[in-house]
């Protein structure tokens, strides 16, 4: 076979070519390994203590059990696949529940109504095990404006409690705390807020911070404001026997000036780069956000066309460099406006309509954040985990089958074009269908022993690279 360059020639260009490769392979280094939460929480720091997973667990509960208390009323209430043929009757649907749990799952799989079924069984299951993924206590919004004796006096009992939560285990498995912004106002206040915080956990710890501890820095509009966080998080860990760079931070994305900078760029690349490794997630803040591009209140919703342009610009700003990227809230609560033992039939009625009407939201708006590729998003009450995680089950497992199919004929056939039933799928397919998997093991939608029917192993999928995983079975 004949060349037309030498060695000599061809190495000059790859020499080159590999400078520049690997320098881009460090800005963009491919998602994180680690388990994404699919919600945050946020809550008023004045209202943290270190049962706050007990107490949203029994209210998320308690919200189920009263509005939905078996899967036929939440299939049809959320509009489940199969809703249409889903029993009202108590005792039709007692049949129906008993004849479904004596089936093995593939042949439930089968029924119309396996998918409401499944999807309330592991919501109950995800209640009861860990209905709280993350949470942030809350100096910002969700605390208000208070006096400055009365923010220092919470921020000393929060850490308290954190530190009581932490020798106890009763954290969730990510916390945080939201201080203020470091805008010209308010830089004070969210600096004496967060060294009054860490300062009386490290106390209390001995240096010690909890498992996944962030702090989010709400409102950031310029890479200064980046940078001051750094620089007090290396005097924080200094003064209080931190390991060095254990602070992490994530940033609001939520005015128009960090979708858009006043020389017409996206900024955020550059706050990232201002943090030094420790911005490790930015949230998106819909009511913030959608204030600054003058939407009036009644149309400030997670889906509105403002919305979807910042997610966009953030999504192709940040992809592939490991940041986690979250959507924001549903504004509308899920919580019936009567209270009390002795209402009156027509006030139940009231508050079913409202909590359904709710939970509908909800779970659209979940389902509308899933669509763009957000896989994490806000709770304001615990009444929302209900549509929340009904949201991410039914996403996921209601295209299972098919995803399962086709990876398999796609890895089966080494990556070559396929056609499967009428889907066609060429190389840039597999990486889409391995994110799905991914994406759905780690929301606890599909479990292991399912993503393994795909023909790949746990560590295939955790390679999170299809081409890798090619790559690795040439090898064989």
């Amino acid at each position: 076979m004949k060349l037309s360059i030498t060695k000599e020639e061809k190495a000059l260009i790859t020499s080159e070519l590999s400078k520049h490769n690997l320098a881009f392979q460090q800005i963009y280094n491919g998602d994180r390994a680690d388990r994404q939460p699919v919600h945050t929480v946020y809550g008023g720091a004045n209202l943290f203590d270190s049962a706050i997973v007990t107490k949203l667990r029994e209210k998320a509960v308690s919200s189920l059990t009263t509005y939905a208390p078996n899967f036929c009323v939440l299939g049809r209430v959320l509009k489940l696949e199969g809703w249409e043929h889903l029993p009202q009757n108590i005792e039709a649907i007692e049949t129906l529940k008993n004849r479904l749990d004596l089936l093995s799952e593939t042949e439930r799989k089968k029924e119309t109504h396996w998918l409401a079924y499944t999807v309330y069984n592991k919501l109950v299951a995800k209640l009861d095990q860990e209905p709280l993924e993350d949470f942030r206590i809350d100096f910002e919004d969700g605390f208000g404006n208070r006096s400055d004796q009365e923010e220092d006096e919470t921020a000393v009992r929060a850490a308290k409690e954190v530190a009581k939560g932490m020798k106890n285990g009763s954290l969730p498995p990510y916390i945080g705390i939201r201080i203020k912004p470091f805008s010209e106002d308010l830089k004070e206040r969210g600096i004496r807020t967060l060294d009054i915080f860490i300062s009386t956990l490290c106390s209390e710890t001995g240096g010690q911070l909890p498992d996944n501890f962030v702090v989010m820095l709400p409102k950031v509009t310029i890479a200064a404001q980046v940078e001051a966080m750094v620089q007090l998080f290396e005097l924080l860990e200094k003064a209080n026997n931190i390991e060095p760079n254990q602070l992490k931070m994530e940033m609001m994305v939520e005015t128009t000036q960090s979708i858009m900078a006043e020389d017409g760029k996206n900024p955020l690349l550059k706050f990232i780069r201002a943090s030094k490794g420790r911005l490790i997630a930015c949230h998106f803040g819909t009511y913030d956000y959608t204030a600054s591009c003058n939407i009036t209140a009644k149309y400030q919703t997670m889906d509105h066309p403002v919305c979807d342009f910042a997610h966009h610009v953030t999504k192709v700003a940040l992809s592939h460099t490991g940041i986690w990227l979250s959507d924001g809230a549903t504004n509308v609560m899920p919580v019936g406006p009567h209270r009390g033992e002795q209402l009156t039939f027509a006030e139940l009625k009231e508050n079913t309509e409202i909590v359904h009407r709710a939970w509908k939201m909800g779970y659209d708006h979940v389902r509308h954040s899933l669509w763009n590729g957000f896989y994490q998003g806000w709770d304001l009450h615990p009444a929302q985990f209900i549509a929340r995680y009904a949201a991410v089950y039914a996403f996921f497992l209601e295209s299972y089958s098919d995803a399962a199919l086709r990876l398999k004929n796609f890895v089966e056939k080494a990556a070559r074009a396929t056609l499967t039933t009428d889907i066609f799928d060429d190389a840039a397919t597999g990486q889409g269908l391995l994110n799905y998997f991914l994406k759905g093991l780690n929301s606890g939608a599909i479990s292991e022993e399912e993503a393994m029917a795909t023909g790949l192993t746990l560590d295939e999928i955790r390679s999170r690279s299809f081409l890798a995983i090619l790559e690795g079975r040439r090898g064989k």
